[in-house]
């Protein structure tokens, strides 16, 4: 059962460098660290993205006379529930598309 956990462990750190890779405790501590990172930085990634969008939906709305936070504003008081995922894909893809959603706002 020990061999059993141990190959467990060290097939979990194959490619590792130095003792990580062959060695029971600090490949433990490898993986536990390994596990804390990619915990920690899928919450990162999402911030990073939400980030993105902000910047390509500025981007798009500054050539229309307008900053972000005051188009996120008319969206909201026209009541488009459209996501900033969705904007920010429309403003890059589709930007004639964008245009009209923006100019609707501003009428």
């Amino acid at each position: 059962m020990k061999s059993k956990h141990r190959r467990y462990i060290l097939k979990q750190t194959k490619g590792y460098r130095f003792g990580r890779k062959n060695k029971e405790r600090v490949a433990k501590e490898a993986i536990h660290h390994a596990g804390a990172y990619a915990f920690r930085h899928r919450r990162a990634k999402k911030r990073e993205y939400r980030n993105l969008f902000t910047l390509r939906i500025n981007a798009a709305v500054r050539e229309f006379g307008f900053s972000y936070s005051k188009f996120i504003d008319a969206l909201k008081k026209a009541n488009v529930t459209l996501d900033r995922k969705s904007l920010a894909a429309l403003a890059k893809d589709h930007p004639e598309a964008f245009g009209r959603l923006v100019n609707t706002i501003k009428a």
